[in-house]
């Protein structure tokens, strides 16, 4: 590595990348080296340390305060609203047709928006559902969760800013946002946030929480993260909590392994569980 402010050695490094693994399950290659570097210098800068080995000592000493910093600080959170927009798209079928007239249904929809970031996602699935159906005959409910808790509270103020959201030219407008007059954010309207239910969770954690069965889970550009056992198991364990020939929404640059019986593909990262 060329000069830096901090030293940063390859038994630092390989510290690092095996702390994350085991607290996130998230794998990180060489060509990482250097977004470790920036992201945890911050840290380092804070904490008023000299150098990487006294960030991993002090990793090491204050695992269960500092945890939370480092993980927060290396996990990557691009995300935007209606990402992938042919997901959406199908969801809205889904509501409109299928949905409507499954009797089995009872009128209950539950979808999970796992690694829901800074809350663009799931609030995207909210609009999505209040543009398709009339949420006053229906029982709807999304969980967002993610690991890093700073992203959750931007999704719990649900604020962003104008010029972003302007610039992308959502399929439905601005129409489930309210203006701030004191400043440039546009905050998600009350109708919509009432469906999201914001929780922090790893992933990998051995019990989930969750005692109903989904409709939909949304987990994408979360497994590119993990080693092929991991995600796997990660897939799996949907499986689990999907109602039979519910749906599995993955990012676009992941692919399910052939060895997982438990869904087929329909096309587009679209997974629908069998049976």
């Amino acid at each position: 590595m060329h000069q830096h402010e901090f030293d940063m050695t390859s038994a630092d490094f390989d510290y690092i990348k095996q702390q994350l693994y085991l607290h996130a399950g998230i794998v990180l290659g060489e060509h990482k080296k250097e977004m470790v570097y920036s992201r945890l210098s911050r840290r380092i800068r804070q904490l008023k340390l000299a150098n990487f080995k006294q960030y991993c000592d002090y990793l090491e000493t204050h695992n269960k305060q500092e945890l939370s910093a480092f993980v927060n600080a290396l996990t990557t959170n691009l995300t935007s609203f209606f990402r992938e927009h042919h997901h959406f798209e199908f969801l809205k079928k889904m509501a409109q047709t299928k949905w409507q007239y499954d009797k089995s249904m009872n009128r209950k929809i539950r979808i999970w928006s796992a690694g829901c970031s800074t809350g663009e996602e799931p609030y995207s699935i909210a609009m999505t559902l209040a543009d398709s159906i009339n949420l006053r005959h229906w029982d709807c409910k999304i969980l967002a969760t993610d690991l890093d808790s700073n992203v959750l509270n931007v999704a719990k103020k649900a604020q962003y800013e104008r010029s972003k959201l302007e610039s992308s030219q959502l399929p439905l407008g601005l129409k489930y946002f309210d203006s701030d007059t004191q400043s440039t954010n546009l905050t998600v309207k009350p109708s919509v946030r009432e469906l999201v239910h914001i929780k922090r969770l790893n992933l990998l954690q051995s019990e989930w929480p969750m005692k109903g069965l989904f409709d939909v889970i949304f987990c994408r550009n979360v497994v590119i993260y993990f080693d092929l056992d991991t995600k796997n198991q990660l897939i799996r364990r949907y499986a689990q909590y999907l109602k039979p020939n519910g749906y599995l929404f993955m990012g676009h640059s992941e692919t399910m392994s052939r060895e997982i019986s438990e869904f087929k593909g329909l096309g587009q990262t679209i997974y629908q569980k069998q049976g």
